[in-house]
């Protein structure tokens, strides 16, 4: 029998330090990073999501960054197709894979497996944008939830291009969200999977936040967001959705203070933080560390828990 490759994840909420652990431990292990992240994969994205800057990463390859423009959509069946490609590749060139992992959904659905789903109709998909131009984003959800009540109900309402997606499963494939996702289902084989956590303290997990949202002001966000918007990317497009670019935007077009734009990032972000941690604890076979991964006692330790896999 071949013998399982290994597989590190290091998960965690945002701001625990999970791209310092992966390089510290890539640079230990001659690893590459697979960045499991749902904000990362759009272009041009790049202060507020956080994508660790090339000259920062200790020359490490990292995977899985900007692979979309903003204007288009990205799944969790597409990040599993792109990662098992990456895997692929890493296998063939006797790399070990280190994944850091902000978004669950993403994570799950490489390890568990995705139900396939059918491929978009834009033509399909253009007479839904049409009625939602012409009647409004209530309206589409409306119809999601006479169509497929469950999914209405994790969905938001003017989250346009997830009730688009929604409606579109449903009326392809007559089957709910749900149904599909339930079904054909193929877990991620040939690997042993370590998985590491990290888990700082409350209030020192916050007051980073703070202060790296802090940190990305001074590094030139607005002015990522300036530049954004003169590019012509549409207001409508998922990535100035994202928490900060939402806010900054609102302020670029003098409907909110600045002061009062970072303090609403601040507590969006702590917010995340906490939806995270709520579903990184419903993983199993988490070693966790109740620490920041730019610990040198984090880095050793996830060292030797990863050499005892041996």
């Amino acid at each position: 029998m071949k013998a399982l490759e290994r597989l590190v994840v290091i998960l965690g909420p945002t701001a625990s330090g999970k791209s310092a652990l992966g390089i510290s431990l890539a640079r230990r292990l001659g690893a590459e990073i697979l960045v499991c992240d749902s904000t990362q994969v759009y272009r041009h994205f790049d202060i507020g999501t956080a994508k660790i800057p090339l000259g920062e990463r200790d020359g490490i390859a990292h995977h899985l960054l900007d692979l979309v423009d903003p204007q288009e959509v990205f799944t969790a069946g597409d990040y599993r197709r792109a990662a098992l490609a990456v895997l692929e590749d890493l296998q063939r060139r006797a790399k070990l894979p280190i994944i850091t992992a902000g978004t669950g959904l993403y994570l799950r659905a490489l390890l568990e497996g995705f139900a396939d789903a059918p491929a978009r109709s834009e033509q399909l998909r253009e007479r839904l944008r049409k009625t939602a131009h012409r009647s409004g984003p209530v309206r589409l959800h409306q119809m999601l939830a006479r169509l497929d009540p469950e999914a209405s109900r994790r969905i938001a309402q003017r989250d346009t291009q997830k009730v688009i997606r929604a409606l579109e499963l449903r009326l392809l494939t007559r089957k709910t969200v749900g149904e599909i996702h339930r079904s054909g289902r193929t877990a991620l084989e040939g690997y042993r999977i370590i998985k590491i956590g990290l888990l700082p303290p409350r209030a020192a997990l916050y007051a980073r936040i703070d202060s790296r949202v802090q940190n990305m002001m001074a590094a030139g966000w607005l002015n990522e967001v300036r530049r954004l918007i003169a590019l012509g990317i549409p207001q409508d497009a998922k990535p100035f959705e994202f928490i900060g670019y939402a806010q900054l935007r609102q302020h670029w077009a003098g409907q909110m203070p600045l002061p009062e734009a970072i303090r609403r990032i601040q507590q969006a972000t702590r917010n995340l933080a906490k939806r995270q941690i709520t579903w990184f604890r419903g993983e199993s076979a988490v070693t966790w560390f109740s620490a920041f991964g730019d610990d040198p006692c984090v880095v050793s330790q996830a060292f030797r828990l990863f050499s005892r896999a041996e």
